[in-house]
């Protein structure tokens, strides 16, 4: 005679439950996307940035990458971003194969960052964003003349405007902080995840353009001269 009473009643107590954590964590989540209020407008202007660490690669290394950004200020909380740029290598691997990799194609970054600091309008920005990338790429890998090791006579070989491309998923967390009026500095820290591929004859390019040298770390990083406009 009290099973069923029992039972109603818990029943009903979970469903009330169920429904207070969902609408707590719709309110939650509303409060993750909303802006916050205040007296500062919401468009907050433009800045554009350049990247120094590729330029740095470009120039000490085999590849490397010109990379310039435009992002957008909304209430400094949130920064829609376009990134572009050129990729380049030209790589020879060991001396014993004396094969070289060139590639040099323009890659495409698109995605949001975050402000996660409490206190948005100070000189100070803590980021978490995500990016979506794509890049197309023609590839030319050949090899030297050489003897052949069974014949002796002279050959080589090699693949010329071989077609790729590449889509990626970049994972972002960085810091920037105002220096002087509108310039700042900043940095970031990437993790770099590929969900769509297409290496043509090669079972895998060396480098893509944007993304970098494939079989590596997954990470990344940037370190950007930023100007407000």
């Amino acid at each position: 005679m009290i099973t069923r009473p029992f039972t109603s009643i818990s029943i009903r107590t979970l469903t009330i439950s169920l429904l207070l954590l969902v609408s707590a964590s719709a309110s939650a989540q509303w409060k993750f996307f909303s802006l916050q209020k205040d007296s500062i407008p919401v468009f907050r202007g433009f800045a554009v940035s350049f990247d120094l660490v590729g330029l740095a690669q470009m120039h000490l290394s085999d590849n490397g990458q010109y990379e310039a950004a435009l992002r957008i200020n909304l209430h400094d909380e949130w920064f829609p971003i376009v990134e572009a740029g050129i990729g380049k290598a030209n790589h020879t691997d060991d001396p014993v194969t004396g094969i070289r990799y060139e590639t040099k194609a323009p890659y495409f970054r698109i995605g949001i960052d975050k402000n996660m600091l409490r206190k948005k309008h100070g000189p100070y920005r803590l980021y978490a964003g995500l990016r979506y990338a794509f890049t197309s790429y023609k590839v030319d890998m050949m090899r030297d003349v050489f003897p052949d090791p069974v014949w002796g006579w002279d050959t080589s070989f090699g693949m010329k405007d071989e077609r790729c491309s590449q889509h990626w998923l970049e994972f972002a967390l960085g810091v920037d902080a105002t220096i002087l009026g509108p310039l700042h500095l900043g940095w970031s820290v990437r993790y770099r995840r590929r969900i769509a591929h297409n290496d043509g004859m090669f079972e895998r390019t060396w480098y893509v353009p944007g993304y970098g040298i494939q079989g590596s770390s997954r990470l990344g990083g940037t370190f950007n001269v930023i100007v407000d406009i």
